[in-house]
């Protein structure tokens, strides 16, 4: 099944079986989901044979990041079982991003394959215990520009980068967007948030929402109450 919503449940469940029971709650026309390292590590190509047999589009969530050959490899075999989108770290450099998507290209995979600038995780601090001392917007600019140049769909980055990446990438340029929390959810580990309506507004593509839908008490009810704020924008 394939859907225009810019909506992307995380899966971000231990078992099989648990994300399976969230998934089976969600609408396939309504959303995607990710699924992420713990989820994948402990499940394997099983977890996306299981959504993709529910009509799920799937953002393979793995953050691939290692030398040009071996992360060309992961890329082509991540899309050679069927994911909408699948992903590397910029910080691994323009050799590797290229290698990555010139695999695609040669095989004639439609996979979407975007790269993580910063982890919303981060903050400034965080950047300069690993030798990083640019500002962090201008880090994040760095990366995706450099992501643009090696070929790449898009980038994952915070909403508050969105209206900037926008402005240097152009709209196609996908810009995906973690730490996204409705008004009635917590802000949990994420430093760099913003509501799905002000990430839209500022540019993102498309939204990563987690817990405050599969923790919601009605997840379709979450889901709708994101809709119905993003007809808004």
């Amino acid at each position: 099944m394939v859907t225009d919503s810019p909506l992307i449940i995380a899966l971000d469940y231990p078992s099989l079986d648990a994300a399976l029971c969230m998934a089976d709650q969600l609408d396939p026309a309504r959303c995607r989901v990710k699924v992420g390292k713990e989820l994948f590590t402990r499940s394997g190509p099983a977890v996306l044979e299981a959504l993709h047999g529910r009509g799920f589009e799937v953002f393979l969530d793995l953050k691939f990041h290692d030398i040009p050959n071996t992360v060309a490899s992961a890329v082509q075999a991540a899309a050679e079982q069927g994911v909408w989108m699948v992903n590397v770290h910029a910080s691994g450099g323009q050799r590797m991003m290229e290698a990555a998507i010139q695999r695609l290209e040669q095989h004639r995979l439609a996979t979407h394959l975007i790269a993580v600038t910063v982890l919303t995780s981060m903050g400034a601090g965080d950047l300069a215990d690993v030798g990083v001392n640019a500002p962090l917007a201008e880090h994040v600019e760095r990366l995706a520009l450099l992501t643009q140049q090696s070929g790449l769909h898009g980038v994952v980055c915070s909403a508050q980068e969105s209206a900037h990446l926008k402005a240097r990438c152009g709209d196609a340029f996908l810009k995906v967007t973690p730490g996204i929390r409705p008004s009635f959810a917590a802000t949990n580990d994420q430093q760099r948030i913003m509501t799905p309506s002000e990430a839209m507004r500022a540019g993102s593509t498309h939204l990563v929402i987690g817990r405050p839908v599969t923790q919601a008490e009605d997840p379709m009810m979450a889901l709708e109450s994101i809709e119905a704020e993003l007809k808004r924008v």
